[in-house]
């Protein structure tokens, strides 16, 4: 590997790879030599459009290519643990799209093989690089809101029911938990660490029986949650992090720009980023970063993290939590 420089592989050509793409050509110290996807000619149409010099049939010929020190997979949530799994034990460094796993089993074994492999291993939960939540975070932690007494969040948009699209589709852990709801329980675990059982106040599911709503609460005995995901309804997505002396409001807080704090009614501070690209930009340069000094658990999306967000959202689809 180039010391200075980290060539990425594109796992799959869906609609998310494009952001990808564009946003890794910000980082000065990353760039993109190949793409694969189940369709030569997808993977081909994708290279051209992008400049890519090589293009796969198939993900094996890419986790082989030599030249490629890490790959970005952003494939339907059921075929990410076997496709990092691949990718790992031919030792490459993984950038990995939410949810990771559909399983805490299947994570603590991706876990065990990157250590085994020395190898970088990122959950791409791009929300928690983004200049205004970590803003936010700093407002926290320095007492500007006081003693935290409650977070706030939610996170939909209405999608058309089909049982065929991946979003609905039960063979690929479809649902609006793992596919939108994984945003807030995120959000949550930056202000609240400890794993409290969620108690849920609506649960509705799709004619297939995936999730297409669900609010829950968690009470952290000094603090407490209030959460909201849904297939149903386009609802606020905006977080409010609420403390005894001021909250803070971030509108679109999954891909934020803009954070405020406020004391009573009176906006007492703000923030705005000026950022380039999409916001991908931030968690690329970071595993980039990570991988050129040989470390393998980012000190932002770390390991406990990850487990976290699958433990929550494991229990928010246990029959027990619903009933």
């Amino acid at each position: 590997m180039n010391n200075k420089i980290v060539r990425w592989g594109i796992v799959t050509t869906g609609r998310i790879t494009h952001t990808f793409i564009k946003d890794i050509a910000l980082v000065s110290n990353a760039e993109v030599i190949a793409v694969a996807a189940r369709s030569g000619d997808n993977a081909r149409a994708f290279a051209k459009t992008y400049g890519i010099p090589n293009a796969y049939e198939g993900y094996d010929k890419l986790f082989n290519d030599p030249n490629v020190d890490a790959v970005y997979i952003a494939s339907p949530h059921t075929l990410h643990v076997q496709q990092a799994m691949s990718a790992l034990q031919a030792g490459k460094h993984v950038l990995c799209e939410k949810p990771v796993t559909t399983s805490e089993h299947d994570l603590n074994v991706l876990i065990s093989i990157a250590k085994q492999n020395n190898c970088f291993f990122m959950e791409a939960m791009w929300t928690y690089f983004l200049p205004a939540i970590q803003q936010a975070q700093r407002w926290v932690e320095e007492g500007r809101i006081g003693k935290l007494l409650h977070v706030r969040a939610d996170f939909g948009y209405p999608l058309e029911y089909d049982p065929n699209r991946r979003e609905y589709d039960y063979e690929l852990a479809g649902g609006c938990l793992y596919d939108m709801g994984i945003y807030p329980v995120a959000l949550d675990y930056l202000f609240h660490k400890e794993f409290i059982k969620p108690i849920i106040t609506k649960y509705s599911r799709a004619p297939n029986g995936v999730e297409d709503d669900v609010v829950w609460h968690i009470d952290y005995g000094d603090s407490h949650a209030s959460l909201h995901t849904s297939f149903k309804a386009k609802l606020p997505n905006v977080a409010h992090i609420i403390g005894t002396e001021g909250h803070i409001v971030i509108d679109e807080f999954f891909r934020a720009k803009q954070a405020t704090l406020f004391v009573l009614d009176d906006e007492v501070d703000s923030f705005t980023d000026d950022r380039l690209g999409s916001g991908f930009e931030f968690q690329i340069a970071h595993a980039c970063d990570c991988i050129l000094q040989g470390i393998i658990q980012s000190n932002v999306v770390t390991f406990d993290a990850s487990l976290h967000c699958q433990r929550m959202i494991s229990a928010l689809r246990s029959p027990d939590t619903q009933s």
